[in-house]
């Protein structure tokens, strides 16, 4: 879906996590930093895919990661999100789909022979430099760190 790409500069952006704090690429130059889309918090998938990242967060942290959820979830649903699940990374509430859409990820999709417009479930690992190191489409949501570690 992204057309994004190993190798290419990662989008600038900037947005709000569940407690009103900005987070722009900037911020984590220096730093290797794992951005997840997901469809919606607190759906399955989602909560699989980031409790097990919260879950291998100490082997993020060792190898020097910084992690950043993006969906198009509120504010407040973010936040629920975070506290009940523990997750210790922030999670950006992209209401506007500025950040979504920078990253090429918001397209149609297809569920139960419904289609309709959503997130692609990606994930793109960016170096210290702010290049894309890997993208990540075929996101495996119980196993997602060893994708990325």
């Amino acid at each position: 879906m992204t057309t994004l790409k190993v190798g290419d500069k990662a989008p600038e952006f900037s947005a709000k996590d569940q407690d009103g704090n900005v987070h722009s690429l900037k911020d984590y130059k220096g730093k290797k930093l794992v951005v997840f889309f997901y469809p919606k918090a607190s759906t399955p998938g989602c909560t699989a895919e980031a409790c097990n990242l919260r879950d291998n967060w100490e082997k993020f942290q060792a190898e020097g990661y910084e992690i950043l959820g993006v969906s198009a979830d509120s504010q407040k649903r973010q936040q629920n999100f975070k506290q009940k699940y523990e997750l210790p990374f922030p999670l950006l509430a992209d209401e506007d789909k500025e950040v979504i859409n920078a990253f090429g990820v918001w397209g149609p999709k297809k569920f139960m022979g419904k289609e309709y417009e959503g997130i692609h479930r990606t994930t793109f690992v960016i170096d210290e430099e702010g290049k894309i190191f890997d993208v990540i489409s075929k996101v495996k949501t119980k196993e997602h760190a060893s994708q990325i570690l």
